[in-house]
């Protein structure tokens, strides 16, 4: 696309709403939350035109009251799936051929939208379906999904804008095609924006997708699809499935027109899945893309330099915020013995003031975690630690599923580096924290690099220049998004560019131009004004 052609609106980054008493965006929110906790909706299937009601049925439910039902949605069968990727295909070309800047303005449009009548009832339905506090789901469902589509629109003008150069006797040119053939995407429970973003990124790029968010997700999936719809994204582009992860998959995967993946979710099943792509690989029809975010056991380390409270705030925040559930969140920590007792202190009195309970009430900084499989496996670990030698739970420890799937904030400290918390990814609101002594510092980054197979976010809190010079330095293959003196969760959109390598993902970095050339696939266009006639050069002579 020739530069300056078109001019989308500069993006910028959606302001996060601060839902004060007696703010107008707060009433807006729970009343949107009460109307939908009693909704009961009915979710289909979303393939080409039709609405699938396949009468095999799932009820959602929300993880803080696992009793209430707020609906049920439809599990599609392998025709249904077979279905959704013919309709895909069948869209393809039309979507395919239409000019960027209308796809362009679709996507914007889904933004404003969101930005506006659908804001609130985005955010209740992630509050509900997620168990997010109001201001986990304003940053995640509203700022970052807003942010994703904004700026998505900049990065790619930016891509098509980017040309080769040409001289007087000839024109360069690059067209950056759609993939041959249809695009997966599979999103976790975790973010609402993410789920947004990883069918419309690949959408905006000319794709047509089949689309299956988590089971957890659904009841806020199926707003993002209102969305969508009342933006303008024609019928087949993004088809929407839900069901047997494992059965929509290996059908997805036989299928010779699949062209790549969009995940994110654990790093098991994207291991399997990119096996089961290379085991096929003969059969397609061209090499599929394959972009995946998976888990983290990201870390904070903190200097002797550091400040103690600082260095508290980040571990209380990056570990327990939205209970510890993001892939960003940390659950590993390395403290310096001459701050312990600060950073220890400080660390218990900010934990036992967190309430935790419904996001309904806004006064609840913790909630709920997603569902009883993710409680019983953090509940086994904390009960462990309970009686392990080597580890001590020095706040929290209790849980509580009658009502809701409720775990405390729990901080454990262990004697043992390489104590089974300190590396396994647990996904809920649990640190572990590992005191190393002040001259250790040099081996104790090595101990960050080595301990973990995964490589996601991470930081280091220090008042030491040269010290995080260093640390800097040694972690950089440790985590794919660093932070110096701030919590290791939180990226925005346009600003930090995310994603981790080692097991943590492809490292593609969603929220910025990277990732959207992943969808796309350059044919370079050389046209001769004056062909020549005669094969012989000067060389040959006359």
């Amino acid at each position: 696309m020739l530069k300056g052609f078109f001019h989308v609106p500069k993006a910028v980054n959606e302001p996060v709403k601060g839902y004060a008493p007696n703010s107008p965006e707060k009433a807006a929110v729970q009343a949107a939350y009460t109307k939908m906790w009693n909704s009961k909706i009915d979710v289909p299937l979303y393939i080409g035109s039709e609405e699938i009601r396949t009468g095999n049925t799932k009820n959602m439910t929300a993880p803080h009251d696992h009793k209430h039902a707020v609906g049920t949605y439809h599990l599609a069968e392998k025709s249904h799936v077979e279905k959704a990727i013919a309709n895909a295909l069948e869209a393809k070309t039309a979507w395919a051929n239409m000019a960027w800047e209308q796809r362009a303005a679709i996507f914007l449009k889904a933004a404003e939208l969101i930005a506006g009548p659908y804001r609130a009832r985005i955010n209740a339905a992630t509050m509900i379906a997620q168990s997010k506090n109001i201001h986990q789901a304003e940053i995640d469902a509203s700022c970052e999904f807003i942010d994703f589509l904004r700026f998505n629109v900049e990065f790619m003008t930016q891509i098509y804008n980017d040309q080769p150069k040409s001289n007087s006797d000839m024109w360069n040119r690059l067209e950056y095609r759609p993939l041959e053939g249809f695009v997966y995407a599979i999103t976790p429970f975790n973010f609402t924006a993410i789920a947004g973003n990883l069918p419309a990124s690949a959408a905006m790029m000319g794709n047509v997708v089949i689309w299956k968010p988590s089971d957890s997700q659904v009841f806020s999936a199926q707003i993002i699809i209102e969305v969508f719809k009342e933006a303008g994204v024609p019928d087949g582009v993004i088809n929407v499935v839900f069901g047997d992860a494992l059965m929509i998959t290996d059908t997805v995967l036989a299928s010779s027109d699949f062209a790549g993946i969009h995940f994110t979710g654990s790093t098991h099943v994207f291991k399997d899945i990119w096996a089961k792509i290379g085991t096929n690989i003969h059969h397609y029809k061209t090499y599929p893309r394959i972009v995946g975010e998976t888990g983290g056991k990201d870390f904070i380390i903190a200097h002797p330099s550091s400040n103690p409270r600082q260095v508290a705030t980040g571990i209380v925040r990056g570990a327990f915020e939205y209970q510890g559930q993001k892939c960003s969140a940390a659950s590993r920590s390395y403290v310096p013995r001459s701050l312990w007792p600060a950073i220890k202190e400080q660390l218990i009195t900010d934990t036992k003031s967190m309430k935790m309970g419904s996001p309904e009430d806004f006064g609840n900084f913790i909630n709920a975690v997603i569902h009883e499989g993710s409680f019983d496996k953090l509940a086994g670990f904390i009960d462990q630690a309970k009686k392990d030698g080597d580890a001590e739970i020095i706040v929290g420890g209790n849980y509580d599923k009658s009502v809701g799937y409720f775990i405390e904030p729990t901080i454990i400290v262990t004697t043992n580096p390489h104590y089974s918390t300190m590396e396994t990814e647990l996904f809920g609101p649990v640190m572990t924290i590992f005191v190393y002594e002040d001259d250790k510092w040099e081996e104790t980054l090595e101990l960050v690099d080595t301990t973990s197979e995964y490589a996601l976010t991470g930081a280091v809190f220090s008042q030491d220049r040269y010290a995080i010079e260093q640390a800097t330095t040694k972690l950089q293959n440790a985590a794919g998004n660093f932070y110096i003196n701030d919590k290791p969760t939180g990226a925005i959109v346009g600003m930090q560019p995310f994603g981790g390598a080692r097991a943590s993902g492809t490292n593609d970095k969603a929220g910025s131009a990277l990732n959207l050339l992943r969808w796309a696939s350059p044919r370079t266009i050389k046209e001769t004004f004056v062909t020549p006639e005669d094969y012989r050069y000067a060389f040959l002579g006359e």
